[in-house]
């Protein structure tokens, strides 16, 4: 199974400095790194019919969560690190995992864990790369947010990780009932 290159075990419970990265960035991707890791322990061996399997008619599959936790940073990162809108082709592309539901349910299905995976790394591959052009001060810019409320891209970056710890747990629910 692929993984990005900065999520190595023997850091995986250390919230610290990661080389090439300035402090603040290299915390907030500790955080992110756990929360990968333990992505993928959570769907380690899930065939086809597992990453597909509906609990019922309005669930959601451990496939479109999966797409929907690379949609989210995905979407986060053309927002808040390249600070522009999604465009009509990456919002057609992204709609399903974005939105789920019945769209989700129609348009993601029959992949094998790999595809999930190369989506998370190539999405992962590149939030890394930009954040190696950022410095701290970036994690404390502030702009509007859920309601035109105001928050630090820190704060961004943590919902970030917040949304794929909480799918994290839907997967881990999903688990346990495949038959």
């Amino acid at each position: 199974m692929h993984t990005p290159e900065l999520l190595e075990l023997d850091h995986l419970f250390k919230i610290k400095e990661i080389d090439g990265y300035p402090s603040q960035i290299g915390h907030l991707i500790s955080l992110m790194n756990y929360a990968r890791i333990t992505t993928f322990d959570a769907v380690k061996g899930l065939s086809v019919s597992d990453l597909d399997f509906l609990l019922d008619d309005k669930a959601n599959t451990i496939g479109m969560l999966l797409l929907h936790i690379a949609s989210v940073e995905f979407e986060f990162h053309k927002i808040i690190v390249e600070k522009r809108e999604l465009t009509e082709v990456e919002l057609d592309c992204w709609r399903p995992a974005v939105e789920l539901g019945d769209l989700g349910r129609e348009k993601i299905k029959g992949n094998p864990l790999e595809f999930y995976i190369e989506h998370l790394a190539e999405v992962r591959k590149k939030t890394l790369e930009d954040f190696l052009k950022l410095k701290d001060t970036w994690l404390y810019e502030e702009s509007n947010f859920w309601d035109d409320k105001k928050a630090n891209n820190y704060f961004k970056w943590f919902h970030v990780v917040e949304e794929e710890i909480h799918h994290r747990g839907q997967i881990r629910f999903l688990r346990k009932r495949i038959s």
